[in-house]
């Protein structure tokens, strides 16, 4: 059996992949060596791909699409490896990018060619990195857990996720995500909720964003937590509070460049746990998770030291 397995998204970037794969294959196959290739057929797929493949035996999974992708794959080495109660992760992560928003690949420094990354992976001998773990409330209402890698938030990113998510992406990723989070802007209301860090007193704040950030960048480029380190054993919470319309704006003009932190109305901490709920039960605030609106408060952020082995 190979013992690098190699989870395709051939949907990404619009069936790039797909269109591609007759070339990229063996291109593939000569840098990371033999390969088991199994695709991916609907949203989520990657997260049983990969939790299956580590369980298979698996020493590499790699994920080939978008930061979802990535995020999935990443989720099923992460369930993985709280299942089999390992101390250090024994499957390697690796990330090919063809995706729309990039984000992971900028925060990891992956190359932005699916040649030179595979030629990255290859080369690399691993580095032990941070993950999230999220248990928060399903769209279904029922209680979910899920991993996060990146980012996750809550507030205006779930919104603008439902748009990006549902338009065509023909404008690339960072014009996409900066139309729908216009478009987001103008829908959305800020929202009360009580946020505690750790064991410290819980607060009540209305937020327009909460980021919870293992990693630096999201939405399609945002450099959202600036200062997040991925490998110190904690969580940057930046916390935007009650922004008007005009306010909303003038972060969207900064917060790609990360001069957002600087603004009255932000905050940035660090924490191991987060735990937010909404003031109104009958709220629903929804999540962004790697580019991806898996459900809504209440939610509870944990922090994963050195739970992924990363290749690239």
């Amino acid at each position: 059996m190979a013992t690098t397995t190699l989870i395709v998204n051939p949907e990404a970037r619009g069936g790039w992949p797909k269109r591609k794969w007759p070339r990229l294959e063996p291109m593939l196959r000569n840098a990371l060596g033999p390969l088991e290739v199994v695709f991916t057929k609907a949203t989520g797929d990657g997260r049983p791909l990969a939790r299956a493949a580590a369980a298979r035996g698996a020493r590499l999974v790699v994920g080939m699409g978008g930061d979802g992708t990535a995020s999935e794959v990443a989720a099923g080495l992460l369930e993985h490896l709280e299942g089999s109660h390992e101390s250090e992760p024994t499957c390697a992560f690796g990330y090919l990018p063809c995706g729309t928003g990039g984000d992971l690949r900028r925060t990891l420094s992956t190359p932005d060619t699916i040649e030179e990354a595979a030629k990255a992976i290859a080369a690399s001998k691993g580095r032990l990195i941070d993950a999230g773990r999220l248990d928060y409330t399903g769209n279904d209402g029922k209680p979910q857990r899920g991993y996060f890698i990146n980012v996750a938030s809550v507030g205006i990113g779930g919104l603008v996720d439902l748009y990006a998510n549902r338009s065509s992406k023909a404008l690339g990723g960072k014009l996409s995500y900066f139309w729908a989070s216009f478009r987001a802007t103008l829908k959305y209301r800020n929202a009360a909720v009580r946020v505690r860090l750790d064991d410290r007193p819980t607060r009540e704040h209305r937020i327009y964003l909460v980021a919870v950030a293992n990693g630096r960048y999201f939405g399609g480029g945002m450099h959202a937590a600036p200062t997040a380190v991925i490998d110190d054993g904690l969580l940057e919470v930046v916390l935007i509070g009650d922004l008007s319309f005009t306010e909303a704006l003038q972060l969207g003009r900064s917060i790609y460049k990360g001069e957002h932190l600087a603004l009255p109305k932000v905050s940035c901490t660090r924490a191991r746990a987060v735990t937010i709920e909404p003031c109104d039960p009958g709220e629903h605030v929804l999540l962004d998770v790697d580019g991806e609106t898996p459900g809504r408060l209440p939610a509870t952020w944990t922090v994963m030291p050195r739970s992924i082995l990363f290749r690239g």
